[in-house]
């Protein structure tokens, strides 16, 4: 086993091997660092210490240079940013498993989703989001989703910007309105009753109080990737503890993070290093009553991202609750303790044991039994083979292991160069604001004083000179309600292009 883990490149040490009830500092426990990109899976029951391994990898990373992404459900991983406190049971800790312990701060940049919680506020626009993640969140069915899609593309081809919930909700009721009705049935596939469940759904969104999320300046990606002046990795830690009962909005928020780093960065096949890893609290709460269009987009994202140096680690409670597809895109594997109280419980772990390479160890009595922070490990050696099952007792973070007092990160938030360019909200001028000031010249609009002037004027035939005409008025050709047409003067040169949409629906091109 110790030869198993015994690699000649840059590694990351997560304990010492645990063998028939004793802990052997001298066979160390590590994961190279080139194969972080092949994602992983910390699994294990609540308090077994799935958060200080988190900590600890994304510690080691930092040192050597590599961005990490971390999702602080439970608000207690800010103690990153400042030296941990050495006391009995760290000394004992780092003793038993051989480690060289010193109390370490590392570079770290705190974000909160919509500016709820301590952190730099994160949005993202609705346009950006994409219809299959908004989808998701809304907990629309398959045909829902499809039909929000065409509402999507609608939007698109109109020059109708979606950046807040106001926006695509004013798209939605207007469609579902008497002037909207004859866009509505050039949509096709969109049904008036359709259109009703999507808008009663935004609408009740909208009151959960989740508008904060959407809108502008939106966040960019790339900030997750950025080093320190000493080189070290920057460690993000989005809070989402003041969103635990919105489990579906931060995970579904997780994962169009996702996805625009998939848009964004370049091939870059197997680096040296990952360009940046990604820790996926709570994983379970995504793949929950998804659609299967949704699990296809999930397990192809994961797949792909790979190659653009990015590694993604999903942790949860244990591997079933990730679908197998994407379970078998993960190379990496830390499986914490598991509890089996009930037959449920012993199904889920026969189920767990099934899933690893053949141990010489007997699985099922050993992850009822490993203590907390203790777990079986198996990774990818250097030339891409599982490495043997090992049980290890895991090193213990060098940095707080509990979170910052909050004047102390409310100070560091403020403090950071990139609250100047988020913290404050932006409206501009865009669907919401279009839709309202083109139905208010419409009702201001003198009424016609016989029948005959409510009849449009015929179109002349199109002739060769008129050429640059058509293309100034373009809005007015494609849109035929009294709204629209309003709505095409005020638009002007910002008129409809279709926007690049990838898989998730979110838009390849930002605005």
């Amino acid at each position: 086993m110790a030869a198993g883990y015994a690699f000649s490149g840059p590694s990351l040490d997560l304990g010492a091997l645990l063998w028939e009830g004793k802990c052997l500092p001298d066979a160390q426990i590590r994961v190279p660092l080139p194969m972080l990109n092949r994602h992983g899976l910390v699994a294990g029951a609540t308090g077994t210490g799935k958060t200080k391994t988190l900590q600890l990898v994304a510690e080691q990373l930092s040192a050597q240079g590599v961005p990490v992404f971390l999702a602080d459900i439970k608000g207690d991983l800010s103690g990153i940013s400042v030296p941990g406190v050495p006391g009995d049971r760290v000394r004992t800790r780092s003793s038993e498993v051989g480690q060289d312990w010193t109390a370490s701060a590392f570079p770290a940049e705190f974000y909160a989703l919509g500016g709820l919680g301590h952190g730099v506020p994160v949005r993202a626009t609705v346009t950006s989001f994409g219809p299959v993640l908004l989808s998701k969140v809304l907990g629309l069915n398959q045909t829902q989703e499809q039909s929000l899609g065409l509402v999507f593309h609608y939007a698109d081809q109109k020059g109708l910007e979606l950046y807040d919930l106001k926006d695509l909700r004013a798209v939605v009721a207007f469609l579902a309105s008497d002037e909207g009705r004859p866009e509505l049935k050039a949509l096709g596939g969109l049904s008036p009753a359709t259109a009703g469940v999507i808008l009663r759904s935004l609408t009740a969104f909208e009151a959960q109080g989740a508008s904060g999320f959407f809108g502008e300046p939106e966040f960019r990606t790339a900030e997750l990737l950025r080093t320190a002046s000493d080189g070290r990795g920057v460690v993000s830690v989005l809070e989402l503890a003041a969103v635990q009962d919105r489990p579906q909005l931060f995970s579904t928020f997780l994962m169009w993070l996702l996805a625009d780093l998939f848009h964004d960065l370049p091939e870059v096949g197997d680096a040296e290093k990952p360009k940046l890893v990604f820790f996926f609290d709570e994983a379970h709460l995504l793949f929950h009553d998804a659609s299967k269009a949704f699990l296809d987009s999930v397990t192809q994202t994961v797949r792909l991202i790979r190659s653009k140096g990015v590694g993604v680690f999903f942790v949860t409670q244990t591997p079933k609750d990730v679908p197998s597809d994407v379970l078998a895109q993960l190379g990496n594997r830390v499986q914490h303790a598991l509890r089996a109280f009930t037959p449920d419980d012993q199904k889920a772990l026969r189920a767990t044991v099934q899933t690893f390479p053949h141990s010489p160890y007997d699985l099922e009595e050993l992850l009822t039994g490993l203590g907390t922070g203790e777990a079986v490990v198996t990774v990818l050696s250097e030339n891409g083979a599982p490495t043997p099952v090992a049980a290890t007792r895991l090193r213990a973070p060098e940095s707080l292991m509990g979170p910052v007092d909050p004047a102390a990160l409310d100070g560091a938030v403020k403090g950071s160069p990139l609250y100047e360019r988020y913290a404050q909200a932006v409206d501009r001028e865009s669907a919401y604001e279009k839709l309202t000031a083109a139905a208010a010249r419409s009702a201001q609009a003198p009424a016609p004083e016989n029948p005959a002037a409510e009849k449009p004027a015929a179109e002349p035939e199109a002739r060769p000179g008129r050429a640059a005409h058509e293309e100034r008025s373009v809005v007015e050709q494609v849109v035929s309600s009294g709204v629209f047409k309003s709505l095409a003067r005020s638009v002007g040169t910002q008129l409809g292009r279709e926007i690049t949409r990838s898989l998730f629906g979110t838009a390849r091109r930002r605005r």
